[in-house]
C-alpha cells in the first residue's frame, strides 16, 4: 500500500444513487490498483459506511477472481440463508444454469455476476461449481429487493436462472471460491470501513492517538491481504485485528458524539454490519487456534 495515498488524501467522492456509476467514477480516479488498494483508497474516499462496504466487498472479489471485469460484481451463492452445498437447489447442467439465489448484494447494479451452482453427478456428494453469468443475458433475472434498514445506499436483489448460459471457472467452486470468500470478504471489507473512518477522523480532527490507531489497523489488514485465505495463520491475524477494531468502540463513539451529527447518525445506521458474520468468523478462529 502506498500510505502516502492514504495519509495525504482529503477527498470525498459524492454518494452517487446509481451504484455503477459511483463505482466506475471512482475506478477512475483511482486507476490501476491493487484489491487492497482499492479497499483503502476507496473506502477512505466514500460517502456513507454502505458506500465504503461495497467498495471492500469488490475488493475482495478481485482477489478471488484476479481476472474479474472492471465493472460491479456479485457473488450469488445464498439459498434459503444456507451457504452449505447440500442445501443449495441452483444447477449446472451443460453450461445451463437453474435456479435462484436470494441475495445479490448491489443488486440490479451489478455487471457481472458469480453463481454457485450444483454441478454432481446422481447419486454422487454435494459438488459445486462457480459460473460466471451476465444480467443482459437471456435466462439471468435480477429483482430488485426493498431497501434494507441496514446500508439502504446499498442495493440488493434475488437473482433468477433459466436455462441461462455461462462460462465456468476453474476449480471447486467451494474450495476454490465460496469457502475462500468468507475470509476475504473479512479482511477487504474491515479495510475499507477502518479507511473510512480514519478519513472521518481526518475531517473532523479526532485526536491524533486515534487516528494512529486507525492507521495501525490498517497496518496488519495490509499483513492479513497477503496470506492465503484458507491458512490457519490468516484467521488468527484477523481474529486479532477484529478484536483491535472491537477495543476502539469507546473511543470510537467518543469521538463520533463531539463532532458533526451526520457521521454519527451514519455509523449507528450502519456499525452493526461488521457483526454479520461475527459467529462463522469465531468458528474459523477457534479452529485456527486449536490448530496451532
Amino acid at each position: 500500500m502506498p500510505w502516502p495515498t492514504l495519509l495525504e488524501c482529503r477527498e470525498r467522492m459524492p454518494a452517487v444513487p446509481d451504484l455503477r456509476e459511483g463505482f466506475a467514477m471512482l475506478l477512475h480516479q483511482l486507476g490501476s490498483v491493487t484489491p487492497f488498494e482499492l479497499a483503502v483508497a476507496g473506502g477512505r474516499r466514500m460517502a456513507t459506511p454502505g458506500l465504503a462496504f461495497l467498495v471492500g466487498y469488490q475488493a475482495a472479489l478481485r482477489m478471488l477472481w484476479p481476472s474479474a471485469p472492471p465493472g460491479l460484481g456479485a457473488l450469488c451463492a445464498t439459498e434459503r440463508r444456507s451457504l452449505r452445498p447440500a442445501d443449495m437447489q441452483t444447477r449446472l447442467t451443460d453450461l445451463r444454469l437453474d435456479g435462484r439465489k436470494d441475495f445479490v448484494t448491489a443488486g440490479a447494479a451489478a455487471d457481472w455476476l458469480l453463481v454457485a451452482a450444483r454441478s454432481e453427478a446422481p447419486g454422487e456428494a454435494p459438488s459445486l461449481s462457480l459460473a460466471v453469468v451476465y444480467p443482459d443475458e437471456p435466462g439471468v433475472r435480477v429483482e430488485a429487493l426493498p431497501a434494507l434498514p441496514l446500508m439502504p445506499d446499498v442495493s440488493h436483489g434475488r437473482l433468477h436462472l433459466e436455462n441461462a448460459g455461462c462460462e465456468l471457472l476453474a476449480g471447486d467452486g467451494w474450495d476454490a471460491y465460496v469457502k475462500p470468500f468468507r475470509t476475504l470478504e473479512d479482511i477487504y471489507v474491515l479495510s475499507a470501513m477502518t479507511a473510512w473512518l480514519y478519513g472521518v477522523g481526518q475531517d473532523c480532527g479526532w485526536p491524533q492517538v486515534l487516528q494512529l490507531r486507525w492507521v495501525a489497523l490498517l497496518a496488519g489488514c495490509a499483513e492479513a491481504s497477503r496470506l492465503p485465505p484458507d491458512s490457519p495463520a490468516a484467521h488468527v491475524v484477523l481474529g486479532g485485528l477484529f478484536a483491535q477494531f472491537d477495543a476502539l468502540k469507546p473511543e470510537l463513539d467518543h469521538a463520533l458524539a463531539q463532532g458533526a451529527p451526520e457521521w454519527a447518525a451514519m455509523w449507528a445506521r450502519d456499525r452493526s454490519v461488521m457483526q454479520l458474520a461475527a459467529e462463522a468468523r469465531a468458528k474459523r478462529l477457534a479452529k485456527a487456534w486449536a490448530a496451532g
